[in-house]
């Protein structure tokens, strides 16, 4: 990998090809991402950029906002403290410095990029919502309350337990879930936003990574 930026997303909208298709895409607010540290295989064993984003503006002394270790980070760098802080693993880290300026138009229409965000979270649910799982017996009268529950659960002689990740209810959402070979639509560099078919992970206004696809796919599907 080569190329990520981080990111806010914006929403969904829609834009057409000159040939009258119509596109649903995910607006994307990328960038811009100030380089804080650089990292390389020779001195850290890997190579990697830690980047931030979102300018929290000048933090008075003896504000809790940033900590001190990350306020030292940042008066490092002399970069002004982000809302978030981030570490990208890219193959050619070398080639940034400190300070600098990750844009969006790193990006290019045509790029397939993997987007990783934080899904809703959905609270406690039950197997139907969660799992997809069907209802349990007939909705007519005299079959009890019991429309919506797990079902069977194991046999009461052998093997007398319910197994390991046996789908049940619980804590749904709100996970770190990666979307592969989205397809770059659009590049507004003058809003600093990109254009990415299709839906991403996470609610409006949530934290996401955009990356270089791993799985490198084969033309476009939209402009040929």
């Amino acid at each position: 990998m080569k190329k990520a930026i981080l990111g806010k997303k914006i929403g969904m909208s829609q834009i057409f090809t000159p040939d009258g298709t119509m596109i649903p895409v995910t607006v994307v607010k990328a960038g811009p991402c100030p380089v804080v540290q650089v990292k390389t295989a020779e001195k850290d064993g890997y190579s990697a950029v830690k980047v931030g984003f979102e300018s929290m503006g000048e933090i008075k002394k003896g504000s809790s906002r940033v900590n001190k270790p990350l306020q030292g980070i940042f008066a490092k760098a002399g970069v002004q403290p982000t809302r978030y802080l981030k570490e990208l693993k890219l193959e050619n880290a070398g080639d940034y410095a400190v300070g600098q300026q990750i844009e969006c138009g790193v990006f290019q229409v045509g790029d397939h990029v993997d987007v990783t965000g934080t899904t809703r979270g959905r609270g406690f649910t039950g197997v139907i919502q969660r799992w997809n799982a069907q209802r349990v017996g007939s909705m007519s009268h005299g079959t009890g309350p019991i429309h919506r529950s797990v079902g069977s659960m194991s046999a009461n002689s052998s093997p007398s337990r319910v197994f390991k990740n046996k789908k049940m209810a619980g804590q749904y959402g709100h996970e770190r879930v990666t979307v592969q070979n989205l397809e770059v639509v659009k590049v507004d560099s003058d809003r600093g936003v990109i254009l990415i078919a299709g839906g991403i992970p996470g609610p409006k206004n949530s934290l996401v990574i955009v990356k270089e696809s791993l799985k490198k796919s084969g033309g476009s599907k939209w402009f040929k």
